[in-house]
């Protein structure tokens, strides 16, 4: 058997008991999962003490593969090893190892051993394939716990809070609900179906208005995400379930929180920037009136639902989100597989504006208007950078390094999608701008879409340097 070593260094300014409990709580495995590998956990019991076992599939390429993994050595503060017991490699020992660099920061090294299937013919074949995957899967590792801890660290002095989230097993909420546990939050998860610690922990029926209002007693702060997707064809049943799904939810649970004795403090509302409607060249901020059109009118009729919740004193955030850029989701990953074949390009004259964030940033505003008493009422939740339709699809066909010769015309858009949902998503034009954000200090960590596209897809950018250390053996 011929092993291999993997080593990647990171340091970072906090202490190692920090560091060691980022690792510790639960979701750090989902934040930590590259989202271009599609990770997913089939089985999880215990956490990273010695005995605690994970099963999860991850897919190389297009193949799904399932590995099990046991954690040994377990030194509070010191270290914890993941062994493989089952899956793609002959051998595998990930050893994760804290230590203090003085008393207000830490390093973190992850050092791995493994041996590929067939021996010497498997180093041969794949050993240079696997060099850098894994060193491509742990500069994001680390880069994203870097961006994390440096998040948290900023509001370390407030109290950890108990969040109550609609729509956390979503492509955003997801990491979000991770996000937070990471950070030492307490995350209720409110979802539909019988409770199951950790996937549902408070049961609702908007369609019913069955919430019971004892499940959220004394939590301090709501985020609502939860929604019908607008990506399905808008036939009139979907219509009236993107309608229904916001509206009513919205209005169950204010109406809610608002009978509580013990009320939280902030309740954060999922809205879009759809509310602004299709307005050509025109900047539009949080000050910019409505819009017409169906989208305006749900995302109005949305937030209007918040007022119960507003009128009893908690402070209301609408949370006017844009083009989510995630490889696990939203409209990135629909468009990459016609662009990594080389068949993608923009849509009919390519000069409608596009308003995209990263998926980083959009949880790291979330947070930045949860911690910020004095962020009320509508807030856009998109990068400062809005691009037209053309320029996004010459980026991201540059950093996946192939051509974007395709024209998708109009009238094809219309015939597929129809006619109203067409123009009112894939053709619309919304130059939006985050005023709210920037005036309260929120730093982006991802403003531009190159980097955006570079980070979630793992791909690094060539005339980048690093301030992680690496060494691979």
């Amino acid at each position: 058997m011929t092993a291999q070593i993997f080593s990647k260094t990171l340091h970072v300014p906090v202490p190692v008991e920090t560091l060691f409990a980022w690792h510790e709580r639960p979701g750090a495995f989902e934040r930590l999962s590259p989202p271009w590998d599609t990770p997913r956990v089939l089985e999880h019991t215990g956490g990273i003490r010695d005995g605690a076992k994970v099963t999860l599939q991850v897919h190389a390429g297009p193949i799904p593969t399932t590995w099990t993994v046991e954690h040994h050595d377990y030194i509070v503060n010191r270290q914890f090893r993941d062994v493989m017991t089952s899956g793609p490699f002959a051998q595998w020992q990930h050893t994760h190892r804290f230590a203090p660099d003085g008393v207000a920061a830490s390093t973190l090294e992850d050092h791995i051993e493994y041996a590929l299937p067939l021996g010497a013919v498997g180093s041969a074949v794949g050993g240079g394939y696997s060099a850098l995957t894994l060193a491509r899967v742990f500069q994001y590792r680390h880069e994203l716990l870097a961006a994390d801890l440096a998040r948290h660290a900023a509001y370390a002095d407030r109290p950890r809070m108990r969040i109550a989230i609609t729509g956390a097993s979503g492509f955003i909420g997801t990491q979000l609900a991770a996000f937070l546990s990471t950070g030492g939050h307490d995350v209720l998860r409110i979802g539909r179906g019988a409770v199951v610690p950790g996937r549902v922990d408070v049961s609702w029926d908007p369609a019913r208005k069955v919430l019971d209002p004892r499940a959220l007693e004394g939590v301090d702060a709501v985020i609502h995400l939860a929604g019908a997707s607008i990506a399905e064809r808008w036939t009139t049943e979907h219509r009236a379930a993107i309608r229904a799904s916001r509206i009513e939810g919205t209005s169950l649970l204010a109406h809610t929180l608002a009978q509580l004795t013990r009320k939280p403090t902030v309740l954060l509302s999922g809205s879009a920037i759809g509310i602004y409607g299709s307005r050509g060249v025109e900047v539009l901020d949080e000050s910019s009136a409505y819009g017409t059109g169906y989208l305006a009118d749900v995302c109005k009729a949305w937030e209007a639902a918040t007022e119960p919740a507003s009128r009893a004193g908690i402070r209301v955030v609408h949370m006017r989100t844009g083009i989510v850029q995630g490889a696990a989701g939203g409209a990135l990953a629909v468009q990459l597989p016609l662009f990594r074949l080389g068949l993608g390009g923009h849509l009919a004259s390519g000069t409608q504006w596009i308003s995209p964030i990263a998926l980083d940033d959009e949880i790291g505003a979330m947070y930045h208007c949860l911690m910020h008493d004095d962020v009320t009422g509508s807030v856009n939740l998109v990068s400062p950078n809005a691009l037209t339709n053309a320029a996004y699809t010459r980026v991201l066909a540059k950093v996946l390094h192939r051509p974007s010769l395709v024209t998708v015309p109009a009238f094809a858009l219309r015939m597929v999608l129809g006619a109203e949902m067409a123009d009112a998503t894939a053709l619309a034009s919304q130059r939006v701008v985050p005023t709210i954000l920037l005036r309260s200090g929120f730093l982006f960590r991802l403003p531009e879409v190159a980097a955006m596209l570079r980070f979630e897809l793992g791909i690094r950018d060539q005339g980048r340097t690093d301030t992680i250390s690496c060494n691979t053996t």
